[in-house]
């Protein structure tokens, strides 16, 4: 709900106001289909993501009879580099690099497929994470547009017409007042040239 006075500085500010919304509905437009759009590509990605995931870990459990024999300290992650990215004025992690540690081991007392065993597990790792990277980013841009779309709902179907119904009523109540003012003025002109008529 606008309040308002029915008087010219009401009137000044409401017009400032809604000039301020116009000017900045098509700005907010604009970051809206941008979102959409990320919204859009980041769930390719995680879709993506998650079926890479699937094929990597088929591909670790048909392996599955080997990995009884495998040192599992052999690899851990050992760091995770950080970004930060703006996509339309949103600010949202990036995943940089994942740093693993691989312990020294024999050569020649390990399986040979110890090598394609450790790739695999780091593979699947840097998959993990980035899918969680992903999904993150999605929710913070999913949140994003939802707020988005609400501003300019709010801004096109509330404020904005809000606006321009509270200066319609302003504006007629002004010219509602002049007239009743010029109306008095010609009353009492007449009453006056009627005594003057009277006194003549």
């Amino acid at each position: 709900m606008i309040k308002f006075q029915y008087n010219k500085t009401s009137l000044q500010q409401l017009e400032k106001q809604l000039k301020v919304r116009v000017r900045t509905l098509p700005i907010i437009k604009n970051k809206e289909s941008a979102l959409r759009m990320e919204v859009k590509r980041c769930k390719t990605d995680a879709t993506a993501l998650e079926e890479r995931l699937e094929k990597e870990i088929q591909a670790y459990e048909s392996m599955f009879a080997l990995w009884n024999e495998f040192d599992a300290s052999l690899i851990k992650v050992s760091d995770v580099h950080l970004g930060v990215k703006k996509i339309a004025g949103v600010r949202v992690p990036l995943l940089e690099n994942v740093d693993f540690e691989i312990r020294p081991y024999s050569l020649f007392n390990a399986p040979k497929w110890y090598a394609d065993g450790l790739n695999l597990l780091q593979e699947l790792a840097h998959t993990a994470i980035e899918r969680e990277f992903t999904v993150a980013k999605l929710n913070l841009l999913e949140h994003a547009r939802k707020k988005t779309t609400q501003k300019v709902n709010l801004f096109e179907k509330v404020q904005i017409p809000g606006y321009q119904d509270a200066l319609r009523k302003i504006k007629r109540f002004m010219e509602d007042e002049e007239n009743l003012s010029k109306s008095s003025q010609k009353i009492m002109k007449s009453h006056q040239e009627k005594r003057k008529e009277a006194e003549a």
